[in-house]
């Protein structure tokens, strides 16, 4: 059976961190779902390798035709979803899918697809070093900062529904625990 493997954490936590390590592990047969978003590419993204870049009413469209196996307008106007074309195409390959997604999209997969997936929560060490490693990052406006630190107060409130939480204050050992974990979850 084809697995479905998904990292969610408020931003700042770590979890592309430990999602990448996982992916330059071979023995795992991992490969990156890529998702489709309605925002303009960023910097040097690209259509097809950072995400699906979509217009909002092309978005709205595969939405009504059913291609997405989660979806979720973020902020007014932008959407972002797991298209299953995406997924399938990786499992056609015979690979296990890794997710870095959002914690409302984290817990519809999981839901939809429960028996194949393991749902993972990388939970900061606290709120204050959360903002710390945010505002280090030196790419968020004081707006933005604020408006994702109220956001991760909410998502680290449904942590509990999630398979696994690995709390990332030391990562190194939170990148051993999420192989361990992986690991175990793929052999079964």
């Amino acid at each position: 059976m084809n697995k479905l493997i998904i990292f969610s954490a408020p931003s700042g936590s770590g979890k592309t961190t430990i999602v990448r390590h996982l992916l330059s592990l071979k023995k795992l047969n991992l490969a990156f779902s890529i998702s489709a978003t309605s925002r303009a590419p960023r910097g040097e993204e690209q259509h097809g390798k950072e995400y699906y870049f979509l217009s909002a009413d092309e978005f709205k469209k595969r939405v009504q035709h059913n291609e997405f196996m989660e979806w979720e307008e973020v902020y007014t106007g932008c959407y972002y979803g797991t298209l299953k074309s995406e997924v399938e195409r990786l499992w056609a390959k015979g690979k296990n899918v890794i997710f870095d997604i959002d914690v409302a999209g984290g817990l519809r997969l999981k839901q939809q697809y429960p028996e194949q997936t393991l749902a993972v929560f990388v939970e900061p060490p606290s709120l204050i070093a959360l903002e710390e490693r945010l505002r280090n990052r030196k790419t968020e406006t004081e707006e933005k900062i604020q408006m994702r630190l109220n956001k991760a107060e909410q998502e680290m409130a449904t942590a509990h529904q999630f398979d696994v939480i690995i709390k990332n204050d030391n990562l190194q050992q939170a990148l051993q625990e999420a192989e361990r974990i992986v690991t175990d979850f793929i052999n079964r």
